[in-house]
């Protein structure tokens, strides 16, 4: 593209021209040195100085230094007793008492503090200063508050090689400690120099984890056991199954075999509720579910092979990615599949075949969270591909209610465990969905972004107020949200409870009407093909020819038949036009010979 600029100046404005030559140099002026003017100089040693136009600037960048914490105790010893009496001697401490009670002046200031003390306990019996006036009025009011959430720490893997928190899990007690599992899910991307190390990690202090937990291959899942919680289990990437007790350090205490274990990566391991509490079982994607007790971690007490078809086939059964086991219903399961089935199991069956009952099928991936609604256990909640379904056991041909499909894919889920109302997502994309059904269906009530990398594991504390998420980095977000997700909101186990029960009967409507519909066309198809049947075995071949020569016969009879109408309506139209015309002809005539008579007679 040419750029031109034209100048409407005349070229005797522009100045003087300019005329450039070559010339030897000049001296115009020439000024001596003044001896009288040295005196007012002054000598510097270095001379060389160099002169820059630009100010001068400078970059400097301070870092402080990676502050840890340390929880120390302190012993306190008895103390205040005389040099002459021994503490530890109960007769010496026992007359030293004796004498101190006759004392006149320790008989009066206990007089005096006793007075004083008898007063506050009178008035603290009066009055209780801790008494909460209005609490109706402060719940309604909490429901005005927007939803929100805030940061409150977080815990990264202190290793060079970052690897995904695969597994969260908190401490059953305090919920002061929370243990994380790290694993690379990439097939065959982990590094030789990767570690193989968890950690459990004590909230207040974020930068150093509590604990290390060093088991024999990369741990893909980490659970505490909610009746000892000095005892962990823990799911390995080669298959194997392993438990900790902390106050052993952190080596396994017990491994299970290679031979006998999985032989794919342990997705999830959960405790089951028995009296002893030592007894657990496991999910892997080859298909098994195998129960264990981590007395006997030798062989598994029990196994299951996933196989719909029911036949006890390892060739055909179906991956466990997810588990779900409510201790309210001790002989209950639930298995979510890497096929997108979930699987609802009875261990108390007599046979394997027995065991598997029913499946529900509904997502296009696999199934990464399967979990019931705390309140209404009927009810439980799937994440996988692009969506989270809800379902209920009343309905198994598909779910009740189901969120939109996100343009990145769901890692993860769970519901509130003080609202039934209330369920988390986590996204790939690095953000957390807060939904709550009652207040909006289509959209989630809370969008958060927590980080740039993908989400990866989710769990809740059991106040619902403190929300762990794990990242494809191993960075372990925590979040506390507002007092309005975590509180009960007025009549709303009703509220839930009602929908619940329309979703599912409008299924059940929905279901029938399909059977209907698929019976009809079964029963439609089925009779159109016995009679093409009966045509097929009646027929004989000349009787075929003789049907096919008298339908093209009549075909062609119609065709002539058809013709030969048009024809003659042709000629019936033709012979009315030439009618017409010889009636115009006579009565033209007629009127000329009225027009000469006339003429004649004028």
């Amino acid at each position: 593209m040419e750029i031109v600029y034209v100048y409407v100046k005349k070229r005797s404005e522009f100045g003087r021209q300019c005329n450039f030559s070559d010339r030897m140099a000049e001296v115009n002026v020439d000024i001596q040195p003044d001896p009288v003017l040295a005196m007012n100089f002054i000598e510097r040693d270095p001379i060389d100085t160099g002169v820059q136009c630009a100010s001068d600037m400078s970059e400097h960048e301070v870092n402080t230094e990676r502050f840890e914490m340390e929880t120390r105790g302190i012993n306190h010893l008895e103390g205040g007793w005389p040099k002459d009496v021994n503490p530890q001697e109960m007769e010496q401490t026992i007359r030293f008492r004796k004498k101190v009670e006759k004392d006149e002046n320790y008989i009066n200031v206990i007089t005096q503090l006793g007075s004083l003390m008898d007063h506050c306990i009178k008035q603290n019996n009066a009055i209780n200063i801790y008494e909460e006036y209005f609490e109706e009025e402060e719940m309604a009011g909490v429901t005005d508050e927007p939803p929100s959430a805030k940061t409150i720490s977080v815990f990264r893997d202190p290793n060079l090689i970052k690897r995904t928190a695969t597994h969260l899990s908190w401490h059953p007690d305090r919920c002061r400690k929370l243990a994380v599992s790290y694993s690379s899910l990439e097939f065959q991307r982990s590094s030789k120099d990767m570690s193989y190390d968890s950690y459990i990690w004590d909230l207040e202090i974020p930068n150093k984890p509590e604990m290390v937990i060093r088991p024999t291959s990369p741990l893909v899942c980490l659970e505490y056991n909610p009746k000892d919680s000095h005892i962990l289990i823990g799911g390995c990437y080669n298959g194997q199954i392993a438990y900790w007790d902390t106050r052993k350090g952190g080596l396994p205490v017990e491994l299970t075999t290679v031979e006998l274990g999985h032989r794919d990566p342990v997705y999830n391991v959960i405790w089951l509720q028995s009296k002893t509490g030592t007894d657990c079982f496991s999910g892997s994607t080859d298909g098994q579910v195998l129960w264990w007790d981590i007395r006997k971690l030798s062989e598994p007490t029990e196994t299951l092979v996933m196989d719909i078809s029911r036949k006890g086939m390892l060739e055909n059964a179906l991956g466990a990615i997810a588990l779900e086991f409510e201790p309210t219903m001790p002989t209950k399961f639930m298995v979510g599949t890497e096929q997108g089935m979930v699987i609802s199991c009875n261990r108390k069956a007599k046979t394997p075949a027995e065991k598997i009952v029913c499946t529900f099928s509904g997502h296009h991936g696999p199934i990464y969270s399967l979990s019931r609604n705390p309140f209404y256990p009927k009810n439980f909640l799937t994440v996988g591909d692009w969506t989270a379904r809800i379902w209920s056991e009343e309905s198994r041909e598909s779910s009740i209610m189901w969120t939109k499909y996100h343009m990145a894919y769901l890692t993860d889920g769970c519901w509130s465990t003080t609202r039934p109302a209330v369920f988390f997502t986590t996204k790939m994309d690095g953000t957390l969905d807060v939904w709550d059904f009652l207040f909006k269906q289509n959209d989630p009530t809370l969008n958060l972004k927590v980080c740039d990398d993908p989400l990866f594991s989710l769990r809740l504390q059991d106040n619902g107020r403190f929300i762990g998420c794990g990242s494809k980095l191993g960075t372990v977000t925590l979040l506390e949200f507002s007092s309005g997700l975590c509180t009960l909101q007025r009549n709303e186990k009703n509220l839930a409870s009602a929908m619940f029960e329309r979703e599912t009967k409008r299924e059940k409507i929905l279901e029938a009407r399909h059977r209907e519909m698929r019976l009809k066309e079964r029963t439609k198809a089925e009779g159109k093909e016995e009679e093409v049947k009966d045509e097929v075995e009646e027929e004989k071949p000349e009787e075929t020819l003789e049907r096919v020569q008298k339908e093209f016969f009549e075909v062609i009879e119609g065709e002539l038949r058809r013709r030969e109408r048009a024809r003659t309506k042709l000629k019936s139209i033709a012979g009315q036009d030439q009618k017409e015309e010889e009636e115009e002809e006579l009565i033209l005539p007629k009127e000329e010979e009225k027009d000469e008579e006339e003429e004649e007679k004028k």
